[in-house]
């Protein structure tokens, strides 16, 4: 528990309070410290055999101080008051003054609403049931003649963080993390493909139980491979795609929602600088950012600098209506924190990073969408893209998508890779479905080097004309 570790360091509220004084030497603007305790877990089952397992601790402290646009950053693993003395006082650098002033507001409650349990998930299982559960994956997975191999794992993480800030922060949250995933090899007459599933969120193990979700995640995985070994090469060209609820709303996620972040506008180096109150997508698109979802993998009771998450509308009926940011980026813009300062761990810096980003619902149908295609791609799943912030251009795989033609669903189709500008694309959304879909909780970002949980989502929608490169054949 972070308590004890803090106890054990003989750390408290007086004298964290003085070291976050230490560091708020004159010249700076904004400083903070941020403790964390965190374990996580891994348990890998391969060729039937539960083969290798995890396990880690670690601990430490992070000590930022900010100077306008300039940050300085230190951190510590170890806890003794040398060694957090040491990283202040590398911190605070970023001033050419090194005499405290001592700008620290007083400590304010922060209203917190728990979007999460605060038990540690590690506990919920005993060593053997994870096990079990894992060979219980295997077992199920073998009854399909199909399958040639299974893996899976099933992980877990307990983190426990405490913020405080010159600005009045003292606060502290506690974060459970699960995740399970499977794949699967098939093979048929020479031909061999692979597919994977699975999820999480802020639970314990016992959820995967109650849901039955290791058999869910089993079915899932040996359908998608099984379909990939009747799947034929798909077509080349601009052609109207409809993409599938739920998990491609990562393509939302990469090829938008990074450009709403903060950062990259307060520097002008995304596509939507500037654009607030601008039509810049279809007015079939609401777009928003809900970080206070329960039990969410990219939720959070509250950010890394101990701003309560909240939901942030992005895009309106089409209209530009705001961005995410963190507390140096917003100040720096003249707004506020919207809640989304987010860091791997505490050896890292904080900024503005997506939680759960997903387009609301429409009023119009998947079978209306698909019966006004004469001939497209319905694009179900996606293994993964790249995108350019500044330019906005974005190159996404599909590991499940379909040939429409004559406004129904053919057989399935292999190598679609759709290409776009996230903003272009926006504005060639016709139809927006009615079934919002959220993904199974396996969203994980990448930004300048930090990895974080994140979640995506959308309905089912349908682009008038996007390029897919595919292998050019009469299909």
């Amino acid at each position: 528990m972070i308590e004890q570790l803090l106890d054990d360091h003989h750390l408290n509220q007086e004298i964290i309070t003085t070291l976050l004084s230490s560091l708020a030497v004159k010249g700076t603007d904004y400083a903070d410290l941020y403790f964390q305790h965190s374990a996580v877990e891994s348990w890998f089952l391969e060729e039937s055999i539960v083969k290798s397992g995890t396990y880690h601790i670690s601990h430490g402290v992070g000590a930022r101080a900010v100077s306008f646009d300039q940050t300085g950053f230190a951190y510590s693993d170890d806890l003794n008051l040398r060694s957090i003395e040491k990283a202040i006082n590398f911190a605070k650098g970023v001033s050419m003054y090194q005499t405290a002033v001592g700008k620290i507001q007083d400590f304010q409650p922060i209203p917190q609403v728990a979007k999460y349990s605060g038990l540690n998930p590690l506990n919920s299982f005993s060593s053997q049931e994870k096990v079990d559960f894992l060979n219980r994956i295997d077992k199920i997975a073998r009854k399909e003649s199909k399958v040639t191999q299974v893996s899976a794992s099933i992980s877990g993480g307990f983190s426990e963080v405490l913020i405080t800030s010159t600005d009045g922060v003292f606060a502290k949250d506690y974060r459970p993390m699960v995740r399970v995933s499977v794949n699967v090899i098939v093979e048929c007459n020479g031909r061999i493909e692979s597919a994977s599933s699975g999820g999480g969120g802020r639970y314990d193990y016992q959820y995967f139980v109650n849901h039955a979700l290791d058999e869910i995640y089993v079915n899932e995985a040996i359908r998608q491979a099984l379909l990939a070994l009747e799947s034929k090469n798909a077509p080349a060209g601009s052609m109207p795609v409809i993409l599938g609820s739920g998990w491609p709303g990562v393509l939302l996620h990469e090829a938008i929602g990074h450009g709403l972040e903060g950062d990259f506008n307060r520097k002008k180096s995304s596509v939507f600088t500037n654009r607030i109150g601008e039509q810049v997508a279809s007015d079939k698109c609401t777009i928003v950012d809900n970080g206070t979802l329960a039990n969410r993998r990219g939720s959070l009771t509250i950010d890394d600098e101990g701003t309560p998450t909240q939901n942030t509308l992005l895009i309106e009926n089409g209209i530009l209506k705001g961005y995410l940011f963190d507390k140096i980026n917003a100040k720096l813009m003249d707004t506020v924190s919207t809640g989304n300062g987010r860091r791997e761990s505490y050896a890292h810096i904080p900024m503005p990073r997506m939680t759960n980003t997903y387009m609301l619902n429409g009023q119009d149908s998947l079978d209306d969408m698909i019966a006004s295609v004469d001939y497209g791609i319905y694009a179900i799943n996606f293994d993964g893209g790249q995108v350019d912030i500044t330019s906005g251009k974005f190159v996404f795989s599909a590991n499940e998508a379909y040939l429409i033609k004559n406004g129904k669903i053919m057989h399935p189709v292999k190598g679609v890779t759709l290409i776009g500008s996230g903003d272009k694309v926006l504005k060639k959304i016709s139809m927006v479905a009615n079934d919002l879909k959220l993904d199974n909780g396996v969203g994980i970002c990448g930004k300048d080097g930090q990895n974080v949980p994140v979640g995506v989502g959308q309905p089912s929608l349908k682009i008038d004309q996007l390029t897919v490169g595919g292998t050019e054949v009469n299909v």
